[in-house]
């Protein structure tokens, strides 16, 4: 396993970093706006990868490496919305060009079930995005959003996005993490066209979820 010694004065050709979006600490754990944290721990347990804690970063870091490409998975500790301070530690320490860090959101404006893979964009009125935004100084990077839809079209939504999934959406979030880290997958491997056509959409309740 590879780790951080001797990498911050040369720039790693074949790094990735995969930053979920969330809040840390258990009142918040499986929330709907915890979606990013809980892809990247799909992700890690896929990959057979431990997380740790790393003060320097602000963050709990797992990290693999897979097909000759080294990966980095992040869980911001500095809560949603400072979490651009995280994300540019990173990017600053291993000289990581913005198109190598994927973040992944929860989006309340997708409907439940459904995922989007974007090239670049705005932030959506996402105050992690705006974060992450504000701190590299670019909308030019990667981000992956996870549908989580509105309580009946509701425009006040933060008791809804702070709430925890329920029972009947458990199934299908399932499906839709599973269908989610195949697409970082792909992204990783085969770049962002191949991962946003092959993987963008709704996903259909008969997909295979992840192997416990």
């Amino acid at each position: 396993m590879w780790d951080f010694t001797g990498q911050r004065n040369s720039r790693l050709e074949n790094l990735f970093l995969i930053v979920g979006l969330g809040n840390p600490g258990k009142d918040y754990t499986k929330t709907r706006h915890n979606a990013g944290f809980l892809l990247v721990e799909t992700l890690a347990q896929g990959w057979g990868a431990n997380w740790t804690a790393e003060k320097k970063f602000n963050s709990r870091l797992a990290k693999t490496e897979q097909s000759g490409r080294k990966l980095v998975l992040c869980q911001p500790q500095t809560y949603m919305n400072a979490s651009g301070e995280a994300v540019q530690s990173l990017a600053g320490f291993f000289r990581l060009p913005s198109e190598k860090i994927l973040l992944v959101v929860d989006d309340a404006d997708l409907p439940f079930g459904e995922i989007r893979l974007r090239g670049s964009g705005s932030s959506g009125g996402h105050h992690g995005l705006e974060s992450v935004e504000k701190h590299l100084g670019t909308r030019e990077f990667p981000r992956l959003r996870i549908g989580i839809g509105r309580k009946d079209g509701a425009r006040q939504i933060t008791n809804y996005v702070l709430g925890q999934f329920t029972k009947d959406e458990t199934d299908l979030l399932e499906k839709v993490l599973a269908r989610a880290a195949k697409q970082v997958e792909c992204w990783v491997g085969d770049g962002i066209a191949k991962a946003m056509n092959q993987f963008n959409g709704a996903v259909n309740q008969e997909e295979k979820g992840t192997k416990q």
